[in-house]
This record gives C-alpha cells, sequence and structure tokens, in this order.
C-alpha cells in the first residue's frame, strides 16, 4: 500500500507530501483562506494527477503504435459545485495537445482510451460525479 507523509512547513497551512521514493509536492490554502500561496491548491492537485495519469497513457499507446511524438502538453479546466461542502469537480475540461508526426486518429482513440478506460484518476472523478469533456489537437512538428 503506497504511504505518504505530510508535514506543516510554512504558516496554518503550507505543506509538504512525500512519498515512499522521497517525491515532495508543496500544497497550500489560497491567501484570501490564510495560506501564503506556497504550493498548489489539493483540489487543482486532482487535475494535475488527471493531465499526468492520461498523460502517461496516451504517450504509451501511442509509442505501441509507432507514432513519433515529439512534444505533448495539455490544459485541463475545471469547474466545481458552487455554495456546498464539499465542493466537488462537476465538469472537467481537457486539451490534449500533441507535436510531431502522429496520425489524428490514433491520437483521439488514445485519449479515448485514457479516459474512459485506463486512467484512474479520470474513474475516480466520474465516480464522484464529474464529466469530462476533452479534444485532441495534434500539431505537425
Amino acid at each position: 500500500m503506497p504511504k505518504i507523509e505530510l508535514a506543516r512547513v510554512k504558516g496554518d497551512f503550507g505543506f509538504e507530501a512525500k512519498d515512499e521514493q522521497g517525491h515532495v509536492v508543496r500544497m497550500d490554502s489560497s491567501p484570501e483562506s490564510g495560506g501564503w500561496d506556497f504550493g498548489v491548491r489539493p483540489m487543482q492537485m486532482l487535475l494535475m494527477g488527471l493531465a499526468g495519469c492520461s498523460a502517461i497513457d496516451v504517450i504509451t499507446i501511442l509509442k505501441k503504435q509507432r507514432q513519433d511524438v515529439k512534444d505533448y502538453k495539455m490544459i485541463v479546466n475545471g469547474d466545481r459545485e458552487a455554495g456546498v461542502e464539499p465542493s466537488l469537480w462537476r465538469e472537467v475540461s481537457i486539451e490534449f495537445h500533441l507535436y510531431g508526426k502522429v496520425d489524428e486518429d490514433k491520437a483521439v482513440k488514445a485519449a479515448e482510451l485514457s479516459i474512459n478506460k485506463y486512467c484512474s484518476v479520470a474513474a475516480t472523478l466520474v465516480k464522484a460525479g464529474a464529466q469530462i469533456k476533452w479534444k485532441v489537437f495534434v500539431h505537425s512538428a
């Protein structure tokens, strides 16, 4: 079972979380709620996890198909429920940007497989009620 350690390191809400391999992530609350803007907000970290999880899937799938991905970027936006606690992600939109000699149909299929089948973060968000929408953009190198 993976283990995460969290320690307060700045102000009331500035935390560092560390995994078993020693990788560190900083988190904080907004300055409006008493934070110092020391790190990522925990809910935004969920979107970062979604992007990382899906990126690994898409690149893995396209490498197996011998697609020449020179660069890769994603833009993830989210909309949370208003006026309720807890405030969950209700809609997430993703743009996949692939650069290189990549077949667009294969890129679209890879993104679809990631979001609908392989990405555990996407599945977690969907089970929590989020709707995930996505688009693929292939840019020739």
